[in-house]
């Protein structure tokens, strides 16, 4: 039998915002479709990414958020507003302003897998930069009958390294020595721009090909460029494999003094591999109960390591997406995203075994109630179950606590499944928790 120790009196810090997505809820459209802005809302989502955003028609489609579609013609003139295409990215980003959700800005194109024409440099950076001032200041300063969106977190570009089984790119058609150069040019004049705002970067497809995170990050240093965050991407099947990504990551930051500075994980999700059959395993896996395990435990380690920020990449329905279907309705990771909100609503984080045995836990409290958030996921399994003692410590929040059990499985999308009353200070709780399975465990006073 595992035990896990809680002493809610050993608050180590925050709970961080593990539980942020790629994209936002879908409001109503034409047909009266059920908008997800109230499921957003419930959820407690902290950050909204704007990635890939135009592949999905009630976003805006075509004409949304990436720079090259926003403005359409590169010779015409930065400073019109009428050169400007905003009603689409308008109409999305009040639905996720609507929400409670923050919005995280990707400056740059989406994932261009076939014909290529918003991932080639722009032929003048100055302009470009220019150009995304404007997107800004529309944005957040109300330009051209805009917009004072609180949002704080603007990403220059998107997988400048990344690389097809051919070797094409399809995000990036310049050199890495060229990015570097585009990348201090933009970061600079955007924060000399914008002095408050968090100017950051680049959302590097993997840590583990290091000749290009290596460059990268010596040209920040010896460039002088902005760095206000550093953002990297990471796929793969068991926990540990996200767990050792960050750990590689900080390791090049570390070699070049910039350990410290804010990261953001911001692209993230179960694959088990790119091609064939296990590519498709991996595409049922996210949207079933184990995808929403596997989420759950991520979320949980990711709040025990050197990470500032996790953001699940999709919210956007699709093959991605453990979170909506096309219909709206909810799926399981949905569950595992909106449990950990409510977590987070507790705001300090409680010292916890966050990843061990294949158990994952995550812990909060206020002062005056706690939560525990604990998942089994096994890669390498198809069933079982583990028998859990959690020992709390601490837990007097009133003269009777009342513990409340959430459950995510088969049956249950986060539904209390069960009750019970403490008087002591100090008490025990057992559970066996099946493999994929999720508890939300609540302590109030009475």
């Amino acid at each position: 039998m595992k035990t896990l120790q809680i002493d809610f009196n050993k608050v180590n810090g925050v709970i961080k915002p593990m539980n942020a997505v790629n994209n936002g809820p879908v409001g109503g459209g034409v047909r009266g479709e059920t908008p997800f802005v109230k499921n957003f809302r419930d959820a407690k989502i902290p950050f909204a990414r704007l990635h890939d955003s135009a592949f999905y028609e009630p976003y805006g489609g075509c004409w949304s958020v990436d720079v090259h579609r926003i403005f359409r013609d590169f010779n015409a003139d930065e400073n019109d507003p009428k050169n400007y295409i905003f009603e689409p990215t308008d109409n999305y980003l009040k639905n996720i302003d609507e929400s409670g959700t923050k919005i995280f800005y990707r400056l740059g194109a989406a994932i261009e897998h076939y014909y290529k024409f918003g991932t080639i440099p722009p032929k003048d950076y100055l302009k470009w930069a220019k150009i995304c001032e404007h997107i800004i200041l529309h944005y957040t300063e109300g330009w051209a009958n805009g917009f004072h969106f609180d949002i704080e977190y603007w990403e220059i570009w998107n997988e400048p390294d990344c690389r097809n089984a051919d070797g094409s790119n399809p995000c990036w058609q310049g050199t890495p020595e060229q990015f570097c150069e585009f990348y201090d040019l933009v970061s600079k004049y955007l924060k000399n721009k914008f002095p408050h705002l968090k100017i950051g970067g680049p959302a590097i497809c993997t840590v583990w090909q290091e000749e290009f995170i290596d460059l990268f990050l010596r040209k920040v240093k010896e460039n002088g460029s902005v760095l206000d965050f550093f953002s990297y991407h990471c796929y793969g099947h068991t926990v540990e494999n996200f767990i050792e990504t960050v750990e590689q990551a900080n390791k090049f930051l570390k070699k070049y003094g910039l350990f410290g500075v804010e990261t953001s994980l911001n692209e993230w999700n179960y694959n088990k591999g790119w091609i064939g059959e296990i590519y498709k395993e991996s595409m049922q896996t996210i949207i079933n109960l184990k995808g929403s395990s596997f989420v759950t435990g991520v979320m949980c380690a990711g709040q025990g390591i050197d990470i500032s920020m996790l953001m699940y990449y999709d919210a956007r329905p699709g093959n991605w997406s453990g979170l909506a279907a096309e219909s709206d309705e909810p799926k399981k990771t949905f569950y595992a995203i909106k449990a950990f909100g409510e977590l987070a609503s507790l705001e300090n984080s409680v010292e916890t075994d966050f990843a061990s045995d294949n158990i994952y836990t995550a812990v909060a409290t206020n002062g005056k109630e706690g939560a525990i958030l604990v998942t089994y996921f096994d890669d390498e399994i198809k069933s079982g179950s583990k028998e859990i003692k959690i020992e709390f410590d601490n837990a007097k929040f009133a003269d009777n606590v009342k513990v409340e059990y959430y459950l995510i499985d088969d049956k249950n999308d986060l539904k209390i499944v069960r009750e019970e009353i403490f008087t002591a200070n100090k008490f025990a709780s057992y559970l066996n928790i099946e493999l994929y399975s999720t508890y939300l465990i609540k302590i109030k006073g009475m």
